[in-house]
């Protein structure tokens, strides 16, 4: 099959806004063209009185190139969070004081030089007319078409006796690595998703938040949601899912959990976990997304007061899609993402579950950023799913997914202190956070270190080849945009590492 032809208009356009941008006096000469250039089109479609939600993305931003030359994850962290706050506190000023002048909501945001508006499309108009906006991306919630955990027992029916160590988990080798000694311990994974069952059996143990007798959730959990939010209600002060069954739980349970009663459903059960809700029951946005990076480049008490970027995790898993009736244009979370990987996370995206497009569908972001770590999914026989999304990247052209892992009838976590199955990129990509965090375990040497972590996790996956011609790369070639550089294998992956040099491809 084919690559489909990349989309160049997307590509074209922001060409002519930095054209617009670098010119001397450009905000003065800017004609009607240049100030609809800027806006997501779907925001002027709306009636001119109409309140709107959109986010300001800033002509200026962060040159962050001397945080590469940093040697620690702590140094690389509060160096970039203290730069990107500088940029935000120069910048962001003449705006706010619009903003504030003509009493228009707003929130400024700094991990990208951004800010949040809810006003009317005429004050968006003059809003984008400013000197200093060079993009207006739209804000909306939408409904996600999320996997949905299936639950083993119906309300009544007994439970079904633990099942020991997953399917999933043994097929990568885990055990084999935790039977070394490495489990995760000292690693801090986050997870950013509908939210977490923190006092769920197979995770509390495992929450940062829990000491064994009591819980703080200062700097371990963060609610992007401030309004609505199901049965957990808005800005919960404790971690919460509000989805069906619970997705967020599912995901995380797969990261770390163990119940130690024999349901060891997680790759890297020693680590401990932080979490951030970026969706309304289901539905997120762009700005929901962007306020749980920002939270976790610097971790805050529950007032959002007090930041501190060293309990900052080490990996963030990322089970989820921003599609662009959300507002993300195709590079509207490629400065967030960016941001948080020279900070020294390494960031873990699904890559969707379009595979049934064929070639190309890894369509979405934060999938198609160079950026972001993307795992495609697997099944029992390492057989890559129909629904796993096949690159090469939509807009990029990047090679797409990294690695892949399993993501078919994965058994996991749930609300309500139960477990049940699932299957999507979901399920994959916790796998590959896992792995980080028993990576990191071994060589703490590594931490910071994304460029090495990933390269490692590549070069020593199981390779898999695929029948399929996707993005002009032959059948039966590795990497390729089916599978990627492979299936992971954790025990590879550590054992590789601690016995032989460094070799990257």
């Amino acid at each position: 099959m084919n690559s489909k032809p990349r989309k160049i208009l997307p590509l074209l356009s922001l060409a002519i806004l930095l054209l617009i941008a670098s010119s001397p006096q450009s905000s003065n000469q800017e004609s009607e063209l240049a100030w609809h250039a800027k806006i997501d089109p779907q925001l002027l479609e709306l009636e001119p009185s109409e309140e709107i939600e959109y986010l300001i993305f800033l002509t200026q931003q962060t040159n962050l190139d001397k945080a590469r030359t940093l040697t620690t994850r702590a140094e690389k962290g509060r160096y970039v969070v203290n730069q990107l706050k500088a940029t935000a506190e120069q910048t962001q000023k003449p705006i706010l004081e619009y903003l504030t002048r003509n009493n228009i909501e707003h929130r400024p945001f700094w991990i990208a030089n951004m800010i949040w508006v809810r006003g009317t499309q005429d004050e968006l108009v003059q809003i984008a007319k400013l000197n200093d906006v060079a993009r207006v991306f739209a804000n909306n919630k939408i409904e996600m078409q999320l996997p949905e955990p299936f639950p083993e027992t119906k309300p009544g029916e007994q439970k079904l006796a633990p099942g020991a160590v997953e399917w999933n988990i043994s097929l990568v080798n885990a055990p084999r690595v935790w039977g070394a000694g490495y489990t995760g311990q000292g690693v801090v994974i986050g997870g950013q998703d509908t939210g977490y069952d923190w006092d769920h059996p197979a995770l509390i143990n495992k929450y940062r938040g829990w000491d064994g007798s009591s819980a703080d959730h200062n700097y371990n959990w963060h609610d992007s949601i401030h309004s609505g939010g199901g049965d957990c209600g808005p800005d919960s002060p404790e971690p919460c899912d509000d989805y069906s069954f619970g997705h967020g739980t599912h995901t995380m349970g797969t990261m770390v959990g163990d119940d130690g009663g024999g349901n060891q459903i997680g790759m890297a059960p020693g680590a401990k976990w932080i979490g951030c809700r970026n969706m309304d029951q289901g539905n997120g946005t762009l700005a929901s997304y962007i306020e749980c990076f920002e939270w976790f480049l610097e971790p805050t008490d529950l007032n959002g007061q007090n930041g501190n970027s060293a309990l900052a995790p080490h990996v963030i898993n990322n089970s989820w899609y921003c599609p662009p009736e959300e507002g993300c244009a195709w590079d509207s979370l490629m400065a967030v993402i960016n941001n948080t990987r020279i900070a020294g996370i390494v960031v873990v995206v699904s890559t969707g579950n379009f595979g049934s497009s064929g070639c190309g569908s890894v369509n979405h972001p934060p999938a198609i950023y160079g950026s972001a770590f993307s795992v495609g999914a697997t099944d029992s026989s390492d057989n890559i799913t129909g629904f796993s999304s096949r690159g090469p990247s939509d807009y990029t052209n990047l090679l797409k997914p990294n690695v892949s892992a399993p993501g078919y009838n994965v058994r996991s976590s749930i609300k309500g202190g139960d477990f049940g199955t699932a299957s999507g990129t979901s399920m994959a990509a916790p796998h590959v956070t896992g792995l980080v965090a028993l990576l990191l375990s071994a060589r703490p040497d590594l931490i910071g270190q994304v460029d090495q972590i990933e390269n490692i996790i590549e070069r020593n996956a199981l390779p898999r080849t695929s029948l399929e011609t996707c993005g002009g790369i032959p059948a039966g070639q590795i990497p390729n945009n089916t599978y990627g550089w492979g299936r992971i294998d954790a025990y590879e992956t550590l054992f590789d590492t601690i016995t032989f040099p460094l070799i990257y491809h």
